[in-house]
């Protein structure tokens, strides 16, 4: 499983565009891995959007944005074609990635206990080391102290 400090492990993605890559693939970049539970719900849409809104920014400090959730690679194409994400998403079926993460927590939804992503972000530096993590995340303010947080780390590395 990730661990701050560490080098991430190289899982497979499969991304929107019904595109392939691996974790390995962003090596020399720095990438933002964020999870959400559903798709085109609420709270994952807006988290989304914020993003959205402050892709210039996270571009100019040269890192790529991956959104990922268990939803099919159908519900993330409709999620990211109608919200005009400018990053991909994943399509984590597999649950491969939510693992190696460690994001599959147990909830309580309406009064049941059910099996599901916990809102999580994580920063990976250029050589594939996680630097930060974020989980239990509440939308509200999150992507701006993201963008804050990078640009500390950039500045120490």
């Amino acid at each position: 499983m990730a661990k701050t400090g560490k080098k991430i492990p190289d899982v497979e993605l499969l991304l929107t565009g019904n595109k392939t890559a691996k974790l390995s693939d962003y090596l020399g970049k720095w990438l933002v891995l964020y999870f959400y539970p559903k798709a085109s719900t609420p709270g994952c849409t807006q988290e989304g959007l914020d993003f959205k809104e402050a892709i210039y920014k996270f571009r100019r400090q040269s890192t790529v944005i991956l959104g990922a959730s268990r939803d099919s690679l159908k519900a993330q194409e409709n999620f990211k074609a109608k919200q005009e994400f400018p990053f991909d998403l994943v399509a984590d079926t597999e649950e491969v990635l939510c693992n190696a993460f460690g994001v599959i927590k147990m909830k309580n939804m309406y009064g049941k206990k059910v099996r599901g992503i916990e809102r999580s972000t994580f920063i990976i530096d250029d050589r594939g080391i996680l630097r930060h993590e974020w989980r239990g995340v509440k939308v509200k303010e999150h992507v701006q102290e993201v963008l804050d947080t990078l640009k500390e780390l950039k500045k120490k590395h």
